[in-house]
């Protein structure tokens, strides 16, 4: 990489720092810190959540799929479409209109507000383990883009480096600098994909004829997948809408119930077909580029989510390469930032919350930021683990969903108000996918580990029910 695209790419960082900067001279407390003021519009929010559910952890995962498997791989986000919508039509009237939860900062105090306060608190260490995952497969995801553009750079520095910029611009700026970075993200990474990555690859690669001539026909198809990878996607990625912290965090930082709602719309449009075409078409291209013989050192038999950072770093030209890594690990920053607020939010108000009690704005302000540095320090450590951004993401989706989806849809739109219910469907429902996934054992027709777990979760929930609605009824009778 050359010193014009290294001198964009640190420009870019240091901008991000300065707006976190600039925002933590404007925040005056949690308010501010974690839902924004209560105050933001609705381009602002939409652009804020569809960076945020497809960011830098679906860029590279969608890269790989249309690597893998060519224009089917879009249909993972049309699934995030289905989400947004439904959550529009059926969530954010239920949720926003409700003056219970006016004032609420995070997900667990609905949670609380419906059932007891312990499910608040096993829906908060639910909500903070699937987040802190959910961090730390974003900080792979630009550590991978670094380490696949930088060739001098390993993947364990890259990893510092981007987790440091991350977490250090959001523990000083909060959701707003979050919200407002976002948008800027967005928007680079839209005109880098559409005007930049996009022609040059296609170009590179020898246009129409050229993908033709090496890869089968059915890369170009929309049925090149199995049922059961939409089945999985859809049981995995539609609930989130209804459990996911970062989204409820927006949904408070709404204006209104109309604000809210443009939102959630504006969000699903940008992940299908938007997003969804253009990821998989770029990893398409870069399996071209490979079948081809055309890039350097890289074969088919290695990363497929390692293939688009290649092809980009290898034939963009001298600042064009700084301008499209900054579009992608703008994408990377705009999900790692809010998923880093969100395990904050949970850790500070819903689990060690009496701790809050009294302190004053300004020493609530600064715990809360030293509670958010911990917190990324730790995902960046995690991620130092792992190897495969995609699957650490749908491991987190998975488990906040089997464990959080029951409760919230019982207690929001059905009444139902039992607390051990919930806290049992909550506990059974996420260990049962949390020791399926660490187990790898083989599951009956290639199904999801989530659908088990969502299916225990709903069973433990109505037999807890029933049995203290029958035991109830004996003790009067007698």
């Amino acid at each position: 990489m050359s010193y014009i695209d290294l001198g964009i790419f640190v420009a870019y960082m240091l901008a991000m720092l300065g707006v976190g900067f600039f925002y933590m001279n404007k925040n005056s407390g949690q308010e501010d810190y974690y839902v924004g003021g209560r105050n933001i519009g609705h381009w602002h929010i939409g652009l804020s959540v569809v960076a945020t559910d497809v960011g830098g952890g679906f860029s590279i995962g969608l890269g790989g799929l249309g690597f893998v498997m060519g224009l089917s791989g879009s249909w993972m986000l049309f699934t995030g479409l289905l989400g947004a919508w439904l959550a529009a039509v059926v969530l954010i009237p239920r949720v926003k209109s409700d003056p219970a939860f006016a004032k609420f900062f995070t997900f667990p105090q609905i949670i609380g507000h419906l059932y007891n306060s312990t499910t608040a608190k096993v829906a908060a260490v639910i909500c903070f383990l699937g987040y802190l995952g959910f961090t730390s497969s974003q900080l792979l995801a630009g550590a991978k883009l670094a380490s696949g553009t930088f060739a001098e750079l390993d993947l364990s520095y890259a990893l510092l480096i981007m987790g440091a910029v991350a977490v250090i611009y959001t523990v000083m700026g909060g959701l707003k600098a979050v919200i407002y970075t976002d948008t800027i993200q967005w928007i680079i990474l839209m005109a880098g994909l559409m005007f930049i990555g996009i022609p040059i690859s296609y170009t590179y690669v020898g246009g129409w004829e050229g993908i033709q001539s090496v890869l089968p026909r059915e890369f170009f198809s929309f049925s090149n997948l199995t049922w059961q990878d939409l089945a999985n996607w859809g049981i995995t990625i539609i609930p989130i809408w209804f459990v996911g912290m970062t989204l409820y965090q927006r949904i408070f930082a709404a204006r209104d119930v109309k604000s809210a709602k443009k939102a959630w719309f504006i969000a699903g449009l940008f992940e299908w077909p938007i997003m969804a075409l253009l990821g998989v078409s770029l990893g398409l291209l870069s399996r071209v580029a490979v079948e081809q013989g055309a890039l350097e050192g890289f074969t088919t038999a290695m990363d497929p989510e390692m293939g688009l950072p290649v092809l980009l770093s290898q034939i963009l030209p001298a600042g064009i390469l700084g301008l499209m890594m900054s579009a992608y690990f703008s994408a990377v920053l705009s999900t790692a930032d809010s998923c880093l607020m969100a395990a904050s939010g949970n850790l500070t108000t819903d689990i060690l919350g009496k701790f809050f009690t009294k302190k004053s704005l300004k020493e609530e302000m600064r715990i809360s930021q030293l509670l958010t540095l911990g917190i990324g320090i730790v995902a960046i450590i995690i991620a130092w683990q792992m190897t495969e951004v995609l699957s650490l993401m749908l491991y987190s989706y998975a488990f906040m969903v089997s464990g959080l989806l029951v409760p919230v849809v019982a207690g929001l739109f059905f009444g139902q108000n039992n607390a051990k219910a919930a806290t049992s469907s909550m506990i059974s429902g996420g260990s049962l996918t949390a020791g399926l996934i660490i187990s790898e054992v083989s599951l009956p027709f290639g199904l999801d580990a989530n659908l088990f777990g969502l299916t225990l979760s709903l069973l433990t929930f109505l037999s807890v029910i029933y049995y203290e609605k029958n035991h109830s009824s004996k003790l009067k009778s007698i």
